[in-house]
């Protein structure tokens, strides 16, 4: 998923997109094009820049969204495990 596709569905303005890459909450692959470089995302990065941007609109500070995303996205991977 390029960066247009994450800003359009997520609807995150690119400069907090890029804050959340510049503190390390995400890692996008970078992909070389000519003198520039594109980043591409996974699905687990667009699910965790979803959760993280959700906690951002209520109001939640940037290491405190990310900390409650985090434990969403686990909460949510222990579920899928069948007993």
């Amino acid at each position: 998923m390029k960066t247009v596709d994450i800003l359009e569905q997520i609807d995150i303005p690119r400069h907090k997109l890029y804050y959340l890459e510049q503190k390390g909450y995400i890692r996008p692959r970078r992909i070389p094009m000519g003198d520039l470089e594109a980043r591409e995302y996974s699905p687990e990065d667009a699910a965790r820049i979803k959760l993280i941007w959700k906690y951002l609109k209520k109001g939640f500070k940037h290491n405190v969204a990310y900390r409650k995303a985090m434990e969403e996205m686990n909460g949510s991977k222990k579920r899928v495990i069948p007993q």
